[in-house]
């Protein structure tokens, strides 16, 4: 009868930890190089991007991001972007929540029905759907409303297409409110709005800046949208900017480097002070309790 040597414990423990450990680094070397070719690019120049594009700047070239800087079209972008991503933060986060409270919390005819209707804007993500959206655009002006080459019209069109999925996530932390305590809000007297206001945005508060955090950073990094909708470069956003680097027969390699590094460091700041507020508030609902 052959026997079986029974593997040891501390092999079952560290080979399938070793391969997760080579899994990750090889996960982050490949989303980290981009970014270090990105780095090292902004701070050289044209020639040096062609000839040495993953080779060390020795010695590094300011003179890309110095004469960004100095620039009046930088700030403009920059203005134009916080102004879009603020706007649309602000009316998806209070429309979600809005919509998700009702969803959770009330019962009505056709409440299925309806929800199910947001769950249908999931299957037609803004790359698909952005031509009819210009046409439909366009049609508001026979109504006086002109959000073309605008930014009411970028924010409105951000604002849409951030509502389906947020609503959804945000409905299931306004579910997992136990029933006991909106019964005893309402036998104290409150409203619906009072219990919406007064209990559940403090009690979602994690999930709430969680949304806000993910959309304030689509926003940001929009393209497709401010490039279909605005048609004057000084509305642009700064992701439309760098077009100004792009010529007819070329492109300044260094420039774009230093331009899209620039323009990525508020939201890798930003990603930092609400790193901990995205994890809790979409792992808040996980567990019960």
């Amino acid at each position: 009868m052959r026997k079986i040597i029974p593997t040891p414990r501390w092999m079952q423990k560290s080979v399938p930890r070793i391969f997760q450990y080579l899994i990750l680094t090889i996960t982050s070397i490949l989303v980290f190089i981009p970014i270090v070719i990105l780095l090292f690019g902004s701070v050289k120049t044209t020639g040096q991007m062609y000839s040495h594009p993953y080779s060390i700047p020795n010695p590094p070239n300011w003179d890309n991001i110095i004469g960004i800087l100095s620039t009046s079209s930088f700030w403009r972008l920059m203005k134009n972007s916080l102004i879009v991503m603020l706007s649309t933060t602000t009316i998806t986060v209070t429309v979600c929540a809005l919509v998700a409270f009702v969803f959770a919390r009330m019962e009505f005819r056709g409440k299925n029905f309806f929800f199910n209707l947001f769950t249908l804007g999931l299957m037609f993500p803004i790359n698909v759907a952005i031509l009819p959206v210009y046409f439909v655009l366009r049609q508001m002006e026979q109504f006086g409303i002109n959000v073309i080459d605008s930014l009411a019209g970028v924010i409105l069109v951000q604002a849409a297409f951030q509502l389906s999925g947020n609503i959804m996530i945000l409905r299931g932390f306004f579910t997992a409110v136990p029933q006991d305590l909106q019964d005893a809000a309402y036998i104290d007297g409150c409203t619906n709005f009072d219990f919406f206001w007064r209990i559940m945005i403090p009690l979602v508060k994690p999930s709430l800046a969680a949304v806000a955090a993910l959309v304030m950073i689509a926003s940001w990094n929009d393209l497709l949208v401010p490039l279909v909708v605005l048609n004057s470069d000084s509305l642009w956003t700064l992701p439309l900017g760098v077009m100004q680097f792009q010529g007819q027969y070329g492109q300044d390699l260094a420039l774009i480097s230093a331009f899209v590094a620039l323009s990525s460091i508020p939201t890798i700041i930003f990603y930092f002070f609400a790193e901990k507020q995205i994890v809790s508030g979409l792992t808040a609902g996980a567990v019960k309790g």
